[in-house]
């Protein structure tokens, strides 16, 4: 392990080379954790092309088990979420038992991180539109939640998901919080939208705790690394580390 690494050695598959995320994450993470990052090419945000998609990240969580990350992710929640939860568990513990490295992936993450929260009902928010917002909220409900909305931005294309200004996007979630009575948490699917400072925001005035994609991985990456240094301004489940 590097010396650079000298707190864990994170390795993850971005399915996108979309800018963004991946910046977001490393500037919450504790000093002392090694990042290593590996890209497919989803670009199209299809439900054909999330199919193909999970056979091609084998091969990159092969090259991160050869480079001795001590913990690996492969993100993307649509990819997995195609195979449902238990398929996805299955397929986890089937690289985990042969590679030998932990694993998460993006749904494991959001499950884990509403469970430490004690969510039962929620209301999601995606960038996707039609009937694959269907296939999430299925996920969610075979891991036990009760999920009473789970819709997606009108009008906005896949590739252009990150233009969306962050006032445009706490607007979106608001209002379907709102439509949707009785919820004790929103579920943000996406690590595209760029929407970090409004998720505080939203917490306060809605009063019920949010789940992004990337402050949910930078906790489960600390639980998984045995580090425990809250990081403010990105919601609760990162300021107050909540044991999960």
């Amino acid at each position: 392990m590097a010396f650079e690494s000298w707190r864990g050695l994170f390795g993850c598959i971005k399915p996108t080379k979309r800018a963004g995320s991946l910046e977001e994450l490393i500037r919450m993470l504790p000093e002392g954790i090694g990042v290593i990052p590996l890209y497919l090419s989803i670009n199209k945000g299809t439900t054909d092309e999330f199919k193909r998609s999970v056979e091609p990240f084998e091969p990159m969580v092969k090259e991160l088990a050869e480079l001795e990350c001590d913990l690996i992710h492969p993100e993307g929640a649509p990819p997995f979420m195609f195979l449902g939860y238990k398929g996805e568990a299955e397929l986890l513990k089937k690289w985990e038992k042969k590679y030998k490295i932990p694993m998460f992936t993006s749904g494991t993450n959001h499950v884990r991180a509403l469970k430490a929260l004690k969510a039962k009902k929620i209301v999601g928010a995606t960038y996707f539109t039609g009937e694959i917002n269907k296939l999430f909220a299925n996920y969610f409900k075979e891991a036990g939640f009760n999920v009473l909305a789970m819709e997606g931005v009108q009008n906005v294309p896949f590739n252009q998901i990150q233009n969306l200004s962050s006032e445009q996007v706490y607007s979106h979630v608001k209002k379907l919080f709102l439509k949707n009575k009785g919820a004790d948490a929103i579920y943000m699917l996406g690590s595209g939208w760029r929407v970090l400072p409004v998720i505080d925001m939203l917490e306060r005035d809605l009063g019920v705790p949010v789940i992004h994609p990337v402050p949910a991985r930078c906790w489960e990456i600390q639980h998984r690394l045995s580090i425990n240094e809250p990081v403010q301004g990105f919601g609760r489940l990162l300021a107050e580390m909540i044991p999960g």
